[in-house]
């Protein structure tokens, strides 16, 4: 098994590519260890000192590092695991359903919705999973839309102008009642 990596725009986080099928579909989250008990994969990549969160998507998982020790330090131990996993026939979640980053919104505003979610499902989504990461809709309300960012779109140093600069103005181009784009906490 050859695992590949590649660097994401956050420099405490790096993709891992296992050449194989991580999730069927959707995505799954784990910002901290006490939060991975339902991924056998989690809890392995967790097992190596200084790793903060883990998140998986179809075909990558991304790991964020502490920022106190360099990833020459950690990475042949953060490969060993996601291999050892693989080749052990565990399964990458236990029983439990990925995300699919949709929150349930009706009223007067779910046609606005609907449009939203199809431009981050289309446009978005590809996008920062490109990057390692990933995007889901919180809500949308007053004109404003709630978004949390997961995954190396997590705390990226560049991840306030993603928001602001390229969600927002492509929401706002396509969707006029859009007037802002804000983060939310998971």
């Amino acid at each position: 098994m050859f695992i590949q990596t590649e660097s994401t725009p956050n420099p405490a986080t790096l993709k891992f590519l296992p050449g194989q099928t991580v999730l069927e579909a959707g995505t799954a989250d784990f910002p901290a260890a006490d939060t991975a008990s339902k991924s056998p994969l989690a809890l392995r990549i967790f097992a190596v000192d200084c790793v903060t969160g883990v998140f998986f998507g179809t075909d990558f998982v991304t790991v964020t590092k502490a920022d106190a020790i360099d990833w020459d330090h950690i990475k042949p131990a953060i490969l060993g695991a996601i291999m050892e996993h693989f080749q052990s026939g565990q399964p990458v979640l236990d029983g439990e359903a990925a995300a699919t980053g949709h929150a349930a919104h009706d009223g007067p505003d779910s046609g606005i919705v609907d449009q939203i979610k199809e431009l981050l499902d289309t446009r978005v989504r590809p996008a920062v999973a490109q990057d390692g990461g990933d995007i889901t809709f919180h809500g949308f309300d007053q004109g404003i839309v709630y978004l949390h960012m997961q995954g190396a779109c997590a705390g990226c140093p560049s991840s306030t102008l993603t928001l602001k600069m390229g969600i927002e103005n492509l929401l706002r181009h396509y969707i006029p009642e859009v007037l802002e784009v804000r983060p939310v906490a998971a």
